[in-house]
């Protein structure tokens, strides 16, 4: 599947969440800036700024950018036009993570004493983001950019942001997001409302950080 982007590597982490990860010409090959695809998508990449549930911004999230698998990629595209249509625009806030930052949420979640995140499936050690088929948004108004109500913050790890647990206006927005991004191929995440996957054929992981795809792309 790699045609000539050489051999996966090994990267080493612990034996928790070991896995080969692809090198990064493959990524640079099957990943694409989701900007090119659906330029009306506002992105606000929430692990390149401290405003995420860590405080601090990832390793590998070194520049704003939005990547995803092209195919990944070319849905969202679908989805946008979608909400686009209706009045809204998507708002990414995570698409494509590199293995080192989920490596370091894990991490988190241990010094803090927060391994429940792990065990009730609101951080994974391994990631459909690290594959770059998993993309994190909402939906904002196309007039003034305001964010709909869906009823809690991004990465709120609670109840509340399973998708179902919702009522009135909160539940008819998702509804809206959940629709779009369904028709285009995308599958929700049930504890998270915000979290969808995209279904590639080999997918691998990848480990190529976000200021380095970024200095390829700018030359």
């Amino acid at each position: 599947m790699l045609g000539g982007c050489g051999p996966s590597v090994a990267v080493q982490v612990p034996e928790a969440v070991a896995q080969v990860v692809a090198p990064d010409s493959a990524a640079r090959v099957m990943l694409t800036e989701v900007a090119r695809e659906a330029p009306m998508a506002v992105i606000e990449m929430r692990y390149a700024r401290t405003e995420n549930f860590t405080g601090s911004v990832l390793p590998g999230y070194d520049a704003p950018v939005a990547l995803l698998r092209r195919e990944a990629a070319k849905a969202l595209a679908k989805a946008a036009k979608q909400v686009e249509a209706q009045g809204y625009r998507l708002k990414i806030w995570d698409a494509y993570r590199p293995v080192r930052a989920t490596l370091a949420m894990v991490a988190w979640t241990e010094r803090h004493g927060r391994t429940d995140l792990l065990d009730d499936g609101y951080i994974a050690r391994r990631s459909r983001h690290n594959q770059g088929v998993a993309v994190d948004l909402t939906l904002v108004r196309a007039d003034d950019g305001t964010e709909l109500d869906m009823g809690t913050p991004f990465d709120e790890f609670s109840a509340r942001s399973h998708t179902a647990n919702a009522t009135g206006i909160v539940a008819a927005n998702r509804r809206i997001l959940v629709d779009a991004m369904g028709s285009a191929g995308f599958t929700n995440y049930t504890n998270e409302w915000w979290h969808f996957s995209y279904t590639v054929p080999g997918p691998l992981p990848f480990d190529l950080p976000l200021a380095a795809w970024h200095a390829s792309e700018v030359r």
